[in-house]
């Protein structure tokens, strides 16, 4: 059945902006004129049409950013543009936190009260903006402005943060740090137009740093300058070894993918090489929404061609002719460094057509997210690039054999990649002995929290939590630590007697923790912990997808009853009420489809597991 939305429709400036993604309509029955000669009894071209599903997401992005939320007219414009059914779209636009389907200022002020923010005093500030101008989502400056409240902005390292999205004929988006309630309001109340800033990449930290040598040294925006800083030299020794052998050094190197899976690259390379199906896809996933995490953002400001260089070797090392870069809606800035790395690698003919002269054809498509934490797992990642809500898929099959779009697919995140043109350079066995046995290579950790110097660390596998913390200057203020978030909000609390832990893939494990996405959070004897175990609970409330439900309905019961024990209001024992929020997690470990759910209570459990943490 045909279905269509009855109502107004889109306004010019609508349509404009969604036309200016997808090119103007080529007949009547896709929002162009009708025109009787050509349309007046049958409709073509709807094979080709319906194979732009993938530009759905850019399209809502084109709308949201002119007018500031997605009308009805403008989604049903999209619809037919796309021959999308209004419902799916709607589904789809809805799905995303960055989208509105209702009524919003054009200016927005989003401010994270996520983990990190909120030891730096993000609940103070909201308090004082509700105070101020009243709660959240409260239009101000005659309806042309409000603030918002955001999970983590990937900013840990500049905490408390803000991200301002400014709609309009030339919309905006930048960050500001530190921020405060007199700055949000500073900044809602005046031009935020003129209000620009990138944040500052931190200076290598570690001896002889190798993933963050140009980071801060060079100019991010100037391929002559990454290239008379090695730049380039890998790709051109890739394709002199060829694919095979390529794949080769990646296996010998024993590099495991940093994302938090820390499966075996050189496997996954090699699965995609050897499959027969056509074309091969290469995606890097730069969607990096775990709480305290904020390395792959430093990588992509400070250094973002070699995240451009890294995808073309691994295209051609696996036979693709395709990439995609899909980066969370909430790097702004990242956004432009890493577009403008494609566009002049494009320009000098390192993208595209014949690369080197090798006859080797690969390009690269930036996709932006809007506001997913579920959209860093990669099926999930692969169903919001082709156009659909963000939603794990079931595996088997895995991605090398039916991945994007349904076929074979390499993805891997933008530190995994980062260490690419290290190994194709240096040799795969030379970077297998760096680290340790079953951790080769350099790490990047993300600390924050209550340290002095929050940043992004460099140090080699076998470095232990306690040399990360005095790397980072110890906590300041002469107070003590009282417990360590390893990991993430997907994490697990460590307390101050893991300070000896090497920080490898397999002393992690075996003390029942995890390095995860490579995130050290520190937490004083000032904290209130109660608060940080129910802003994670919240947190993964907010980021279900709600497709399964072990993780739909259990991550809401693991909030509402840490909101009872917080309150005092429990309806049985206290021990039942923690023996139900176990048994809670264990459900959502053995039934959830993907790692959200799977690891959801992990933190929560961790952090109730060592005595005199929490009170509760």
């Amino acid at each position: 059945m045909d279905l269509h939305v009855i109502g107004p429709l889109a306004s010019p400036v609508e349509r404009a902006a969604v036309d200016a993604v997808l090119g103007p309509p080529e007949s009547g029955w896709v929002g162009g004129p009708r025109d009787s000669r050509i349309d007046g009894h049958a409709a073509q071209g709807g094979h080709v049409t319906r194979a732009r599903r993938s530009q759905l997401l850019p399209a809502l992005h084109a709308v949201q950013s002119r007018i500031g939320w997605i009308s009805q007219p403008a989604l049903n414009y999209i619809c037919r543009r796309l021959a999308v059914a209004p419902a799916e779209a709607y589904g789809v636009a809805t799905f995303y936190a960055l989208f509105a389907t209702t009524p919003r200022p054009p200016v927005v002020a989003h401010v994270c009260d996520d983990i990190a923010c909120r030891l730096a005093g993000a609940e103070g500030i909201c308090d004082d903006l509700t105070r101020a101008v009243g709660p959240a989502g409260e239009p101000i400056r005659d309806g042309g402005a409000t603030w918002l409240r955001s999970p983590c902005l990937g900013l840990c390292d500049h905490a408390p943060a803000a991200m301002v999205t400014v709609a309009g004929e030339g919309p905006k988006t930048f960050t500001i740090t530190p921020v405060s309630a007199a700055g949000v309001l500073g900044v809602l109340e005046s031009d935020p137009g003129r209000m620009y800033g990138w944040t500052d990449p931190p200076q290598p930290v570690s001896g002889s740093p190798r993933l963050l040598r140009r980071v801060g040294v060079i100019d991010p925006s100037s391929l002559d300058d990454y290239r008379a800083h090695d730049g380039y030299k890998a790709l051109a020794r890739a394709i002199e070894i060829g694919p095979e052998g390529v794949v080769a050094e990646i296996t010998a190197s024993k590099l495991m993918g940093r994302g938090g899976a820390a499966f075996p690259t050189g496997r996954k390379w090699a699965a995609v090489a050897s499959r027969p199906s056509q074309p091969h896809y290469v995606v890097c996933n730069a969607d990096e929404s775990e709480p305290g995490t904020f390395k792959d953002r430093v990588l992509l400001e400070g250094d973002p061609f070699a995240t451009v260089e890294a995808m073309t070797i691994t295209a051609f090392a696996t036979g693709s002719s395709q990439g995609y870069l899909y980066i969370r809606g909430e790097y702004p800035e990242a956004e432009a460094r890493i577009s403008g790395a494609i566009a002049r690698a494009r320009e000098a003919g390192l993208l595209g057509a014949d690369i080197l002269g090798s006859g080797f054809a690969f390009d690269i498509e930036l996709r932006r997210g809007a506001g997913a934490y579920i959209c860093g797992e990669e099926t999930a990642l692969f169903e919001s690039i082709e156009g659909k809500r963000g939603e794990p898929r079931n595996k088997p099959p895995f991605p090398v054999e039916v991945g994007l779009f349904g076929k074979p697919t390499v993805v891997n995140n933008v530190e995994t990649l980062a260490n690419v043109p290290l190994i194709v350079l240096g040799g795969g066995e030379a970077f297998a002995r760096i680290g340790t046995e079953g951790s080769s290579g350099p790490k990047l950790f993300c600390l924050s929290g209550h340290v002095a110097r929050p940043g992004v660390y460099e140090v080699e596998f076998g470095a232990t939590l306690g040399d990360l913390i005095e790397l980072a200057g110890g906590v300041p203020d002469g107070h003590s630590i009282r417990t360590i978030l390893l990991g993430g909000a997907a994490g697990v609390f460590v307390g101050p007697d893991a300070l000896g832990m090497p920080l490898t893939f397999e002393a992690t494990r075996a003390a029942g923790a995890t390095l995860g996405s490579g995130v050290i959070m520190v937490f004083d004897e000032t904290v209130d912990l109660v608060d940080t175990l129910r802003r994670i609970a919240q947190f993964f409330r907010d980021e279900s997808c709600g497709q399964c439900v072990p993780c739909r309905v259990g991550t809401v019961r693991q909030e509402e009853l840490l909101a009872r024990l917080a309150a005092g209001s429990r309806v049985r024992s206290r021990d039942d009420e923690l023996t139900l929020l176990r048994e809670i997690g264990q459900v959502m470990r053995d039934a959830s489809i993907c790692g959200l759910g799977q690891t959801a209570s992990s933190a929560i459990e961790s952090a109730l597991r060592q005595p005199g943490m929490v009170a509760l």
